[in-house]
């Protein structure tokens, strides 16, 4: 029997538990002597990450022993931080962010030394050499606490066997990524960028002959420059040079020839993502020379054969491919879509026999309790066009009365160079189930659109993202999908900034939530960590240059025009963004009247990892988002305190605690 109840009170089961049910996430996947390995990071064990291996036979089993967490914290955001030779793997510690190395049924062993002090030496992306004897990785060196010194970067090549220091084989640039050693052993190629360049903005390939101790010799440029970003060298199993490109407006793959770079089935789509993290890799080569690429356009993913001038889509029930890697004449690839939890799969390509190693998540609900992405382009400022998802309320269990119109939720991604992922997100999926729409926004700015709408955000940070995700909101409450007196804003980090933007400089959203959100633009500028301090650079200006531009922009500034009830949620031991900006937005408002709450958590970084504090936020946003615009949830939530709570009961109809001029 359906129940009528209004959106928002729908009883779900989809509980915040549920959410986090067994859930783990997946990627890094490598394929070695038969075997696949993986990372799986666990919510449920406080965040820790664990290596996985399942065999040939089907055996899978744990990598690294309890106590032990493998994590790079090069760059803040890490990435891949293993690589295995033969049954050893090596491994970046969380805890020390030492190299290690484990053989199975083994104790690791580090390989480098104690760094001077805590985590300040740090390895990324490593790759084994030829012989087996050394591993080439990004190394990136911190001085002493309290100390100001710059944080240096450059590759190194560290013996397998730790029994000596690590020695420089490229160095001078701010930034490098991606150590690539040829199938002979003798050439050694990797990507290197400047600031205030990141990665998405121009990087430069280079390749150099490996002498007889392993160092680079006789440097060469091989592609890229201040505007054009190259990423993922690789060599082809005959040793030819390949890499990705963004020199057409789009990231697409080349082959370096004697008479110059080459496109392979050049393509108006993406076939590379935004290098936040080390180890992207969207292709790779398989039996009989051909390659497997995963290309993207409007968020969609598919995934292509390319060989001898053709290009052929392969036929797969998956919305979102990552971490591609060559399996004989298959491949194993990290995969999902929107009704299917994200997996690692291997994909047999003679037969197209599709088998999931792992899973990220059991099914939790049925799938009839599932909402599906609807892709939806909307005009915005400008005269242009800007995307999102849009998620409907969906319970199969309920009906809402006749005439009313569900809240919505504008999601705003962190980045703000990132993109929404088309792929099964119980986060979403918690609020959809419950009779709230959610539009996920791939604002001005997002990849996966060319380089051209990433451009869009350059020097208008906190006004393109903003206009985008008002506009989104605006167009699906005029066309009487949603609730135009009921919208709600919420992001992370850069996603965090512009739900600040929208409460401030904006009448429109009746609540937010931020999640260690940018406060003040010139404080990250001044504070955060290297590999981000020159990105404001190209969003808002230089700094201090254009100071009264970051003020311009920064909520905290403007903190008397942001009369609309908001919640924070910050981890304080966050680097990227520090608490010291939430916490600055929480004094600010403890005197205006303005209904908020903050919650901060102990041992949290930049993206919140604990499964018991996942839980809490997602239980507090449904709480307050409630409270404010007048709904009642199913669930049996704990109260959380609100500061100034007794203007709640004086808001609009919208849920508005007032307006500004």
């Amino acid at each position: 029997m359906v129940d009528v109840a209004p959106y928002g009170s729908w009883k779900s089961p989809l509980t915040a538990d549920r959410v986090l049910e067994e859930a783990v996430s997946l990627s890094y996947p490598a394929v070695v002597a038969g075997a696949v390995y993986w990372v799986e990071g666990r919510p449920a064990e406080g965040g820790r990450v664990a290596i996985v291996r399942r065999s040939a036979d089907g055996i899978t089993e744990e990598v690294l022993p309890a106590g032990y967490s493998a994590r790079t914290l090069v760059h803040e955001y890490g990435g891949l931080c293993y690589v295995v030779d033969r049954d050893t793997v090596y491994f970046s510690n969380f805890a020390d962010q030492r190299l290690y190395r484990v053989g199975r049924g083994s104790v690791p062993e580090p390989i480098t030394a104690e760094p001077p002090s805590p985590a300040s030496v740090r390895y990324a992306a490593p790759v084994m050499s030829r012989d087996g004897r050394s591993l080439y990785c990004v190394r990136e060196t911190h001085g002493a606490p309290g100390v100001a010194t710059e944080v240096v970067n450059d590759i190194v090549i560290v013996p397998a066997d730790g029994t000596s220091a690590p020695r420089v084989v490229a160095s001078g640039h701010d930034f490098f990524a991606f150590p690539t050693v040829s199938p002979d052993g003798k050439r050694l190629a990797w990507t290197s960028w400047d600031h205030p360049n990141m990665p998405w903005d121009g990087t430069e390939l280079w390749e150099a002959e490996l002498g007889s101790d392993g160092r680079a010799i006789g440097e060469r440029l091989v592609a890229g420059g201040e505007s054009e970003s190259v990423t993922q060298p690789r060599y082809s199993p005959d040793g030819r040079l390949h890499f990705i490109s963004d020199r057409t407006g789009w990231w697409n793959i080349y082959v370096e020839e004697e008479s110059g770079a080459r496109p392979l089935a050049p393509a108006d789509a993406e076939f590379a993502e935004p290098d936040w993290t080390f180890g992207q890799s969207t292709y790779c080569f398989i039996d009989g020379g051909a390659i497997v690429a995963v290309s993207s356009r409007a968020g969609f993913d598919v995934m292509s054969v390319i060989h001898a001038g053709s290009s052929a889509v392969l036929a797969l029930p998956y919305t979102h491919l990552a971490g591609v890697v060559s399996r004989g004449d298959g491949v194993v690839a990290v995969a999902g879509s929107p009704l299917r939890a994200t997996g690692i799969v291997s994909l047999d390509l003679p037969s197209g026999r599709v088998t999931t190693l792992e899973s990220s998540q059991k099914a939790v609900v049925d799938e009839s309790y599932l909402a599906e992405p609807e892709p939806i382009d909307f005009p915005t400022e400008g005269s242009l066009v800007a995307h999102g998802l849009y998620y409907p309320p969906k319970n199969p269990d309920y009906v809402a009365p006749a005439g009313e119109l569900p809240p919505l939720i504008v999601s705003s991604h962190g980045g703000p160079t990132s993109a929404a992922a088309v792929s099964l997100n119980y986060a979403i999926q918690y609020w959809t189930s419950r009779g709230i729409g959610v539009v996920d926004v791939n604002y001005g700015g997002s990849s996966g659109y060319g380089r051209e709408y990433r451009r869009r955000l350059r020097g208008r940070w906190g006004i393109v993202d903003l206009d985008d995700c008002v506009n989104a909101a605006r167009y699906l409450a005029a066309a009487g999908r949603v609730d135009g007196d009921r919208l709600l804003i919420h992001g992370g980090s850069a996603g965090g900034y512009t739900t600040l933007c929208a409460l401030t400089f904006r009448d429109v959203f009746a609540a937010g939530a931020s999640y260690f959100g940018v406060a003040d633009a010139g404080a990250l500028a001044r504070h955060t960590h290297k590999f981000e301090s020159r990105y404001l650079d190209g969003l808002i200006g230089p700094w201090p240059e254009s100071q009264a531009l970051y003020e311009q922009r920064s909520p905290v500034f403007h903190a008397e025009l942001l009369r609309t009830p908001l919640i924070l949620f910050q981890g304080l031991e966050d680097k990227v963004v520090p608490p010291e900006q939430s916490e600055a937005l929480a004094r600010a408002l403890r005197g205006s009247g303005v209904p908020f709450a903050y919650l901060a958590y102990e041992g949290e970084q930049h993206g919140f990892r604990k499964a018991e504090n996942i839980k809490a936020t997602l239980e507090a946003e449904l709480y307050f988002f409630g409270r404010v615009v007048g709904f009642e949830p199913a669930d049996d939530l704990e109260e959380i305190e609100i500061e100034n709570a007794g203007a709640l009961a004086h808001a609009d109809g919208g849920g508005r605690a007032g307006a500004k001029g």
